[in-house]
């Protein structure tokens, strides 16, 4: 399948204002490593290879192990992610998959772990690599 409408060709101030997104996310407090958890986390469930194969890059050069990105997918069965980074995985699933809601225990959980800012920090980032894959996915741009 060839890639489909070019967005940042054809509406330029709405790609522009989607990067100026991207750009807020990378001045806030967020750790790299919490940054790219939630972007590769949010792309698998998505199934965006683009994003996937461009975070899961940007992690290594964070310092994100090899199996910390090969276990993100199971990550719940894996003992190789703190309390924290477990709680934003489980808070990018369910934003990720918004249809079935946030629930109250996974969104009070980060919310224990989280001061409200870095909590909104997170939110947005999930928020801002969803729109992304969309892009990426609807577009159908390809990975490298």
């Amino acid at each position: 399948m060839k890639t489909r409408i070019t967005l940042p060709t054809v509406a330029p101030e709405a790609y522009q204002a989607l990067m100026n997104l991207e750009k807020y996310i990378s001045t806030t407090s967020l750790t790299p490593i919490h940054k790219e958890l939630i972007k590769i986390r949010a792309s698998q469930i998505n199934g965006c290879a683009f994003c996937i194969n461009m975070h899961t890059a940007d992690a290594r050069k964070h310092g994100i192990s090899e199996q910390r990105i090969y276990l993100l997918s199971a990550w719940r069965e894996a003992d190789v992610y703190s309390e924290e980074e477990k709680a934003i995985l489980a808070l990018t699933e369910q934003v990720t998959l918004i249809s079935n809601h946030v629930s109250d225990e996974v969104y009070q959980n980060a919310a224990n772990l989280f001061d409200e800012k870095y909590l909104a920090e997170i939110l947005l980032a999930i928020i801002t690599i969803n729109a992304w894959n969309r892009m990426a996915i609807t577009t159908v741009m390809r990975a490298v």
